[in-house]
């Protein structure tokens, strides 16, 4: 099964950003929104395999990884925030 890294990155680091915002809409539709503007930024990170499991989860150590997913999230929060969909 062919899997995008970026996806599970972003829907475990989400909530986590989450908590620093106190008056932001956490509707189903606003976190759909928040996670494609993230995910649309973010380089996809392709696996197939186990070992391409492995291999991202080692890279997802590196700081500039976890750096580029949380900024992206930021990003993407200040967006939905200004221009709620529903």
């Amino acid at each position: 099964m062919v899997k995008n890294y970026m996806e599970i990155m972003v829907d475990n680091l989400l909530p986590t950003v989450l908590d620093k915002y106190s008056n932001i809409c956490t509707c189903e539709k606003c976190i759909e929104d928040i996670k494609a503007i993230a995910l649309n930024s973010l380089k996809p990170t392709y696996v197939v395999s186990e070992e391409g499991n492995i291999f991202v989860k080692t890279n997802e150590l590196s700081i500039q990884f976890k750096a580029d997913v949380l900024g992206a999230l930021t990003k993407a929060i200040e967006i939905v925030s200004k221009n709620p969909k529903h």
